[in-house]
């Protein structure tokens, strides 16, 4: 089945976590794909060191989008596109029973991924596939097409302070 957890609000890819913990902890096979963020996410540690849990490369730096030139977009978008068609040749050839796409909708909505090539492969995966996605606005073919949709709404936050975020927290 497919899964979805969009919003505004802090949670998702710590959602998508427990549920790829649940799975692997089930002896699923579960591979943990992430787009926007570094080697250095403290979920990485943990993920790594986890049965059954398969991560694929993450870059070592990066820049939240709105602080990347055109040129650095482009070739960030090399890069996750490298990363997603890796992730779905691994997860086919490989027989996985979980594929974490972890703000694919960010990646998608940054003009980093093909929207097409996303959504034709969460169509096309076996039936046997949990595909779990997390950001940002997902497009609505992907909501239509999701059996779980699940959105995270921000109420109130420390960032609207001024408080960046916190290691172990945050990220």
């Amino acid at each position: 089945m497919k899964h979805i957890y969009y919003g505004d609000g802090k949670g998702k890819t710590t959602a998508a976590i427990g549920l790829a913990v649940r799975a692997a902890g089930s002896k699923m096979k579960v591979l943990f794909v992430q787009f926007l963020k570094t080697e250095f996410s403290g979920e990485r540690h943990i993920l790594s060191h986890t049965e059954n849990v398969t991560l694929t490369f993450c870059p070592l730096e990066l820049k939240f989008t709105f602080d990347m030139d055109d040129k650095e977009k482009a070739q960030a978008a090399k890069i996750f596109k490298g990363i997603f068609d890796n992730a779905v040749t691994t997860a086919l050839t490989e027989k996985y029973d979980m594929v974490v796409l972890d703000e694919v909708f960010e990646a998608i909505n940054a003009h980093m991924l093909s929207e097409s090539e996303v959504y034709e492969f969460i169509t096309n995966a076996p039936s046997s596939m949990e595909i779990v996605m997390t950001g940002h606005n997902p497009p609505k073919k992907f909501m239509d097409c999701a059996d779980y949709i699940t959105e995270f709404k921000k109420i109130k936050h420390p960032y609207d302070r001024g408080i960046t975020g916190r290691i172990g927290i945050e990220f």
